[in-house]
């Protein structure tokens, strides 16, 4: 295949699924983690799942859809507020770590860390000597994580500005979704492109074999719920596990690669 004609290819949105066939599928995808959910308890294993992404590009849903019908007991979804006083007095990682899973536990952090790369430096929350300490420990402190047994996966939910766009109106809105605002919505499409820099950086410094980033094409939530909740299962390890649900689709969930910076798999 040329290089013209892949990336025509890789600008190409994937097919909407409809309805009940993304029913059909979330529901097989939910016994697989109830599945994966017995198996990491009878095994005490731990497992850490991070969900990134600009403002209003899905993260909330797909966290709705993993832990629909698992254990409240095992699983633990965290999302962060605004760092007090104390934690930005603190050591970075610190406020993180008593959140970290033990044995038994399933942990997903909506943001973490990575916001000192993303809305902590696009908004001037922190320093530059702060984001570049963090640029230079966070690797160390995942590895660590790694180590001492600790399951990492990195996903990034990406979606174009249009999207993200039509997303935030919506949010406006619609009555049910006043809590989702917040002042720093106004500024997500304005800053649009110092986001795409910053979101570049954060992957070419910090993507890397033992903990690399996941990228999901998510302007199709219905596409990009399923495809992450495949990808994750299919990385973990569990008895009885049916493979036939759990093929993904490539060109919507990927390793990063700096190539799909320039040729559209990844917003620009």
């Amino acid at each position: 295949m040329s290089k013209k004609s892949m990336k025509s290819k890789a600008r190409e949105e994937p097919k909407n699924i409809g309805k009940a066939e993304y029913h059909a599928e979330l529901h097989s995808l939910h016994i697989e983690l109830v599945k994966l959910q017995k198996h990491f308890i009878n095994c005490n294993d731990k497992i850490l799942v991070l969900i990134e992404g600009r403002d209003a590009a899905g993260k909330d849903g797909v966290i709705k859809r993993i832990v629909k019908h698992l254990s409240p007991r095992e699983t633990r979804v965290v999302a962060l507020g605004k760092p007090s006083d104390r934690d930005q007095g603190s050591w970075y990682f610190q406020r993180f770590v008593p959140y970290l899973p033990a044995e038994q536990e399933f942990v997903l952090f909506n943001r973490s860390w990575y916001n000192r790369a993303g809305v902590e430096r696009v908004m001037n929350f922190c320093t530059d000597e702060e984001y570049e300490a963090f640029m230079q420990t966070v690797l160390e402190f995942e590895h660590m994580l790694v180590r001492s047994g600790i399951k990492l996966f990195k996903y990034y939910l990406d979606i174009s500005r249009s999207e993200q766009k039509s997303r935030l109106e919506d949010r406006r809105q619609d009555p049910l979704k006043q809590w989702k605002i917040s002042p720093i919505d106004a500024k997500a499409v304005g800053n649009w492109k110092n986001y795409s820099e910053a979101r570049n950086q954060m992957f070419a410094r910090t993507h890397n074999p033992v903990t690399p980033w996941t990228v999901v094409r998510a302007n199709d939530k219905r596409l990009a719920r399923l495809n992450l909740i495949k990808d994750l299962l299919t990385r973990l390890h569990f008895d009885n596990k049916d493979e036939s649900v759990l093929l993904v689709n490539p060109d919507i969930i990927f390793q990063y690669q700096e190539s799909y910076l320039q040729n559209g798999m990844i917003a620009p």
